[in-house]
């Protein structure tokens, strides 16, 4: 059996029983290590699970998914996940690739930013199309989001925008020279994100995403506890102005608030404003957000 296993957000703890039924019945256990990170190192993993834990990078599982799979369907293997084993099309992939080597298969779900992100406040069913923000360079500078962002503005939702991480990459000179150097971690902040979005903003000018007229909550390490989550909302501008401290360490998402916004949402979530009283101003005045 080939078990995909989601870890939770936070550490080693997360896990459900019945993932850790299936870690301990296996004879070799991946962790995915690029897509998301954990909040706690691998050690801690193999300490409440009582096996080594092997380090798959993107190559690993991108481009030897058979290693992985090897002797899969006469023995146990897993691959570990953070969040959601199904929240990456990678582990779709790997999925694909067990059953064509006719590898029975086994996904063991658990919680992600995409059911976590409620924890702001505003309601999952008033939410769009999750997108992705890359890293932008001097000569890449991708648009399709904020089309995506449009669509979901159009229909009222909110937009969870999910911030980009670079683990295990190389530049772009090691890469043409194939040289097997790396460089170091890099994640992306709110600030930059906010920053990215108003650059493409500027080109576009269709008002989408005016920074002072645009409600966004920037959450970080959703799962951790009181000691390491953190959620800051406030207007666009609101976000930019703060130091980056205040938003805790990665990983960072961020929500483009919706217009079609509840009091309710707007009072929850308002306890994390860095401005109660203009949050409040933008969401009855700009929102149409009836307060009263």
């Amino acid at each position: 059996m080939f078990y995909v296993i989601g870890l939770g957000l936070c550490d080693e703890q997360d896990i459900t029983l019945r993932g850790l039924e299936a870690v301990k019945s296996c004879t070799r256990v991946y962790l995915e290590a690029y897509t998301s990170i954990l909040m706690v190192q691998k050690e801690r993993l193999e300490s409440l699970y009582g096996k080594s834990v092997i380090l798959a990078d993107r190559d690993m599982v991108e481009t030897q998914s058979d290693e992985i799979l090897r002797d899969a369907d006469k023995e146990n293997v897993c691959l570990l996940v953070v969040g959601d084993p199904l929240g990456a099309t990678t582990h779709t992939d790997i999925i694909i690739r067990a059953r064509e080597l006719k590898v029975p298969v086994q996904v063991i779900h658990n919680a992600s930013i995409m059911n976590a992100v409620s924890s702001c406040g505003l309601q999952l069913y008033n939410f769009g199309q999750t997108v992705s923000l890359v890293f932008f360079t001097e000569t890449w500078k991708p648009e399709s989001f904020y089309d995506r962002i449009k669509e979901n503005v159009d229909l009222g939702l909110h937009t969870l925008v999910l911030l980009d991480i670079k683990v295990k990459e190389q530049s772009e000179e090691n890469l043409a020279r194939g040289r097997k150097i790396y460089e170091p971690p890099r994640y992306m902040s709110i600030p930059q994100a906010v920053s990215q979005l108003k650059e493409i903003e500027d080109i576009r000018q269709s008002g989408l995403l005016t920074p002072e007229n645009t409600l966004a909550i920037g959450i970080s390490r959703l799962g951790g506890g009181p000691e390491h989550e953190k959620l800051v909302a406030g207007t666009l501008a609101h976000l930019a102005a703060q130091p980056d401290e205040l938003f805790g360490e990665p990983l960072h998402s961020l929500i483009v608030v919706g217009k079609r916004l509840h009091h309710i949402e707007v009072d929850y979530a308002g306890a994390f404003a860095v401005d109660q009283a203009e949050w409040r101003r933008v969401a009855q005045e700009v929102y149409g957000c009836n307060l009263d």
